[in-house]
């Protein structure tokens, strides 16, 4: 849909009206106000306008993607839009370059300075002929759209019609056409059966096709006697409550009551009235299928008494919000069928009953792969089980659907159910999310995204809105959070507290996002020779690159219509690559070229006034170019792990920048002192105020003392630090109050860390050096702050004593890693010590004997780590007290100590491995 490429460009213009580069354009051009003033005008006119056709595409059913004319207009609309969005960004670049305009600056160049009042009259021409011909946009829609069918372009409820179709068809399947449903199936009849007198609200929770609906009808149809009335209805996002509150009265009081002759002009007051009095003494049963907001329950709240009968209420829900409408503990989420599930859901839809539901032998291979294709939803192996029933049971015919299944779930009209039911979750997805979801479509079948990175993305292209006081990168996980919540992407992993930290997109999801992505022109995806057509063609300003063995960028005539590039291809010809994207790509702004043996950074890439993120990591760039000042609008910087030393004095230019990645590489466990490092930033440093991440900073004598201007700093790596730059540290840190990330590294393992105090939301410590009294009890390190500390590791601290009942205070901790930390022989876990540590890795203690865990200590342990603890022959005691231990490692132990593992019953059952010194 075109709303979203018009909610970027009313943005960007937006961007071009505000105050700073209002101020910008006053002061460049103020001989020229009237010019600028009606040139800023029909700006403001474009862009009320584009609002205005934003709302109108928003209405528009994802039905009229299948109408000609209308598609035709869409197409139109964007492509204008994406003209709009070129003329604000010459704009936006005339506006902001510093010009000079006197006669020695006409000297220097030979008089080959551009005109830029030249300009300014160009782009004001651009912006009347764009507004003229926006109105004529508008007037082809009236005189052309509107003719066509008017009851597809008036009704919103094409797709919601189908599905409910297909619900219904949902309710009927008999018992022998479910699978793997016996767990949920069993857990929900008893909370319906449950002796709790009152009234509570059950919800089945999962992704579309996940068998939400079939499973509830299973149950229903079973336990409905069981109550005095029961009644299901299905709410989809086209609701209306009157109609609602009527359907309810019709199903409840059939058999029951004579339902009310004058129904149909009754206002909702008398039908709320009327439900209230049926209810108040029956116990009832309300299926409530397909709920996609809260605000659907919470306006019949007052219809669903508690009447403290046992009465229930029943909700089936893609959404997480509404997921948490449930009785305490009463979600049942549902999860993809396993590979064994899903493979006999398959054989049961496709071969007949008289063959045992069995796959012949020479179709077993490709059979597997086409089930493995649908990852475990069962709609789409129903479906796709549906189609092949009545195609010819042939290796030559598996293997034609095989490779042409993407292309049958987007246009096979026997499959039109199944992308409804998906293509329902991004239609009524926020526009400012829909860009997000169809970005992740542009990765590869099951890429594994992590949320830094991905929201880094976000934000540089543009994505996040501004909300209230939080950062955009805070906007940005809220919208992470809400598609997950809404199953439109999947989690892989959290972070121990509960942040999503990696997910993935569903390939069936992924594929209709595919398509959705080539109709809107998002994005184009190249990988060899497949895409090369739609590269040229296609209005897309997106490029990501897959697979690439040759050098294309110089023959694709696309490109300078381009807004990212990324290369996810590490095999990709590089050595022209940056420079032809910094001379073709010009108004590029996402460019992720990590991991390319890349060596050398242009001078034109200060001619890319709108790069907002530059991802060199991983690359061979040891300078970058004096040019880099040029970019003022940079987010995000990473250079971590390329052969970068310094970064030039122009950096300082950069007072937009909110990430900085310029680590080297690191041993992550510090067993080496200097495992790692980062940069030196000579000046300019106290300049980059709105810094989030400066990852990793060399302590020189002047960036130590301009630190305490960084006070938006999230995360902070700092190495080479001296004892004598403590203080400055300690002041800087005072300042840091959203800090939650540090490591500081001293210059020489004899250097004292001399830090009094942390900041108060700091979750995340890494200490590696002398500890200034050699023992935690005497430091003020932890006494004042470190309350909200989750991750603490401590490496070659030189503490005499045993640290754990100092850092027993640290009541949050689930993580410690104490590397060459102590010198003590013996280490004690008390009871009641660390109640939520989940993580414990020592290493390199070679004088510790005796290693000791009490019964109620650590009592959350899930993965103990023991490397090269030498003076250690034999299994921690009470070590069998730790009862949620999943995984084991000792690592370099001594032969004594692996005879007494060998013995240990508590060792028996878990994950563990050993390797002797």
């Amino acid at each position: 849909m075109a709303e979203v490429v018009i909610l970027s460009a009313v943005a960007k213009i937006g961007v071009a009206l505000g105050n700073e580069a209002m101020n910008q354009a006053t002061l460049q051009f103020n001989n020229f106000i009237t010019q600028l003033t009606e040139l800023q005008g029909s700006m403001g006119r474009i862009r009320r306008e584009l609002r205005l056709m934003h709302e109108y595409l928003c209405r528009m059913d994802i039905r009229n993607r299948n109408n000609q004319t209308y598609e035709i207009w869409v197409e139109e609309v964007r492509m204008f839009v994406h003209g709009i969005e070129d003329i604000v960004d010459e704009y936006l670049h005339l506006v902001g370059q510093k010009h000079d305009s006197g006669w020695s600056a006409c000297l220097k160049k030979g008089f080959k300075q551009p005109n830029v009042f030249f300009s300014l009259n160009r782009i004001a021409s651009l912006v009347k002929e764009a507004e003229v011909n926006l109105v004529h946009l508008f007037q082809a829609k009236d005189r052309w759209v509107s003719m066509v069918d008017s009851g597809y372009m008036n009704d919103s409820s094409y797709i919601v019609e189908r599905s409910q179709h297909l619900a219904s068809t949902s309710r009927s399947l008999a018992e022998e056409d479910l699978v793997e449903v016996d767990g949920n199936r069993k857990k929900l009849e008893q909370w319906l059966a449950g002796d709790e007198l009152e009234r509570s609200v059950i919800v089945l929770h999962g992704m579309g096709g996940l068998g939400k609906t079939t499973l509830a009808a299973n149950v229903y149809r079973k336990e409905s006697e069981n109550f005095d009335c029961h009644c299901w209805v299905s709410v989809s996002q086209t609701y209306s409550r009157e109609d609602v509150l009527k359907k309810l009265i019709k199903e409840l009081f059939k058999d029951k009551a004579i339902v009310p002759s004058n129904i149909e002009t009754m206002d909702i007051i008398s039908l709320e009235e009327a439900l209230k009095n049926f209810l108040e003494q029956r116990k009832y049963l309300i299926m409530l299928d397909d709920v996609w907001t809260p605000e659907a329950f919470h306006d019949l709240s007052g219809v669903v008494i508690r009447n403290k009968k046992g009465s229930r209420v029943v909700i089936t829900t893609r959404e997480g919000n509404v997921a948490g409408l449930a009785s305490q503990g009463q979600v049942l989420t549902l999860k993809p069928l396993s590979k064994d599930g899903s493979w006999e859901l398959f054989c049961k839809t496709v071969f007949p009953i008289d063959t045992k539901c069995e796959c012949p032998t020479e179709l077993t291979e490709l059979a597997h792969e086409v089930v493995d294709k649908c990852k475990g939803i069962p709609l789409a192996i129903v479906s796709i089980g549906k189609l092949l029933f009545v195609r010819d049971k042939t290796k030559e015919e598996l293997k034609r659907i095989h490779d042409q299944l993407d292309w049958e779930l987007i246009n096979n009209p026997s499959l039109e159910h199944v992308r409804n039911i998906l293509y329902l979750s991004y239609l009524y997805l926020p526009t400012y999310l829909k860009s997000c979801f169809l970005y992740c479509s542009l990765f590869p079948e099951d890429y594994l995204f992590k949320r830094k990175k991905l929201i880094r993305l976000w934000v540089a292209e543009g994505f996040v809105m501004g909300r209230g006081e939080s950062t955009m990168e805070e906007v940005a996980e809220g919208y992470l959070e809400e598609l997950v919540h809404r199953n439109m992407l999947q989690v892989d992993t959290r972070n121990p507290f509960g942040r999503i930290k990696s997910f993935r997109m569903h390939d069936i999801v992924r594929e209709l996002a595919v398509d959705l992505c080539r109709r809107e022109c998002f994005g184009v995806v190249y990988e060899e020779d497949k895409y090369m057509e739609s590269l040229d063609e296609s209005d897309a300003r997106r490029l990501v690159i897959h697979k690439m063995s040759k050098d294309i960028y110089q023959s694709v005539s696309g490109v300078h219509r381009l807004r990212s590039v990324i290369a996810l291809d590490i095999n990709i010809p590089s050595s022209t690559l940056l420079p032809l994207i910094a001379k073709r790509s010009r108004y590029i702004s996402v460019l992720e070229l990590s991991g390319l043996p890349i060596e050398k950074v242009p001078d034109g890439i200060g001619d890319l006034f709108n790069l907002r993120y530059l991802g060199l990591r991983g690359s061979k760039v040891k300078l970058l170019p004096r040019s880099i000042e040029k970019l003022s609008s940079l987010l995000t910087l990473d250079l971590s792990g390329s052969g970068m030393k310094e970064l030039p004095r122009g950096i300082g230019e950069l007072k937009k920048l909110r990430q900085l990645f310029t680590d080297k590489a690191s041993d992550r466990f510090r067993r080496d002192f200097r495992c790692g490092g980062g940069v030196c930033i000579p000046k300019g440093l106290e300049n980059l105020t709105s810094l989030q991440t400066l990852v990793s900073l060399e302590a020189q004598d002047e960036s130590v003392r301009q630190l305490g201007e960084l006070r938006q700093l999230r995360s902070l790596e700092i190495w080479n630090v001296k004892g004598t730059y403590c203080g400055h540290i300690c002041a800087a840190l005072a300042e840091m109050r959203h800090l939650s990330y540090l490591h500081v590294n001293a210059s020489q393992d004899n250097e004292v860390l001399r830090l009094s105090g942390l900041p108060p939301n700091l979750q995340r410590l890494s200490l590696t050096g002398r500890l200034a009294e050699g023992t935690l009890g005497e430091s003020p390190l932890f006494l004042t702050s470190g309350r909200n500390l989750y991750s603490l590791s401590l490496s070659w601290s030189q503490m005499i004593e045993d640290p754990l009942p100092s850092l027993s205070r640290l009541s949050n901790l689930m993580d410690l890693m104490l590397t060459r930390a102590c010198s003590g022989k013996q280490m004690t876990f008390l009871a009641g010590w660390f109640p939520k540590l989940k993580t414990l890795r020592l290493r390199d203690l070679p004088n510790l004997e005796v290693l000791e865990m009490k019964e109620g200590a650590v009592v959350s342990l899930e993965i103990l780590t023991l490397v090269n603890l030498e003076g250690m022959v034999e299994v921690p005691p009470g070590i069998e007290f730790l009862a949620h231990v999943k995984y084991i490692s000792f690592r370099e132990i001594t032969s004594e100590f692996l005879t007494s593992l060998r013995q240990c019953p508590r060792t028996q059952g878990v994950h563990w491995r050993h390797t002797l010194r």
